[in-house]
């Protein structure tokens, strides 16, 4: 068994319908076969419902099968129909729909989460424009992204990713589109080893069943156990060798 370890640029070519697609594929296969872990189970559970408590029209894009909302009284939107029977079946109310083209009023919202999505779109300006859009004023936005162009690896790739943030250009984004960023944190489940994330990809690609159940049986159960609490500061002033950030963020009130 050979196994490249390789590092290439963001994919600037790329079109969107060459994203939509590809990501498509590749998570409707990784739904089908995955199981899907409760929002209590991640180290996100205490922000969640600490806001949660605070709002009561809760909206979620691109969750998978790994939701950071409560599945109760929260709208979830994703692409992967597989994802979504799976999510319907265990109660949530669930909508088959693009982050750019949002099925939603504006001002549906006031608390907005959307996890490993905007690094997945060519458009992510569209894309934020429509969290806004439906997104009351003075809602929550919780926002992950992965940061420095500089830091893409082989990962970036596999999974779908079109960029990588310079802290900068994501306040700037962000900024344009009315939301203020008041915490934040060291986010991620990604293995720091190459070697290992170069192995995981080889067995998705050439073994998926036997990739599929070590992944669901033992390295996400284990992932999700040693999950550090997550440390938030006040603001977005990223220490180096920060790999991807959770965003706390508040829409402008006017």
């Amino acid at each position: 068994m050979t196994i490249a370890s390789f590092t290439s640029g963001p994919p600037a070519q790329r079109t969107d319908a060459d994203l939509i697609g590809s990501n498509k594929r590749f998570y409707d296969a990784l739904w089908t076969d995955a199981k899907l872990f409760a929002p209590e189970r991640f180290n996100t559970w205490p922000l969640v419902a600490e806001l949660a408590a605070q709002t009561s029209r809760r909206l979620e894009v691109a969750p998978g099968l790994r939701p950071r909302l409560p599945l109760a009284d929260t709208q979830f939107v994703d692409l992967s129909r597989p994802a979504l029977a799976e999510l319907g079946r265990h109660g949530a109310r669930v909508a088959n729909a693009m982050i750019g083209a949002l099925p939603f009023r504006e001002a549906s919202f006031d608390f907005v989460c959307a996890f490993d999505i905007l690094e997945h779109v060519v458009d992510d300006e569209g894309a934020l424009g429509e969290l806004a859009r439906v997104a009351e004023p003075g809602a929550r936005l919780l926002i992950s992204v992965p940061l420095h162009p500089d830091a893409w690896t082989a990962f970036d790739d596999f999974v779908g990713h079109y960029r990588r943030y310079e802290p900068d250009a994501i306040r700037a984004l962000l900024g344009r589109h009315g939301f203020t960023i008041e915490r934040s944190a060291v986010y991620g489940m990604q293995p720091k080893s190459s070697k290992l994330l170069d192995l995981g990809q080889w067995f998705l690609t050439h073994q998926r069943a036997r990739a599929m159940w070590w992944y669901n049986r033992v390295f996400m159960p284990l992932g999700v156990r040693f999950q550090k609490p997550l440390a938030f500061t006040a603001g977005f002033e990223p220490g180096p060798g920060v790999d991807e950030v959770l965003l706390v963020c508040r829409k402008a009130s006017t």
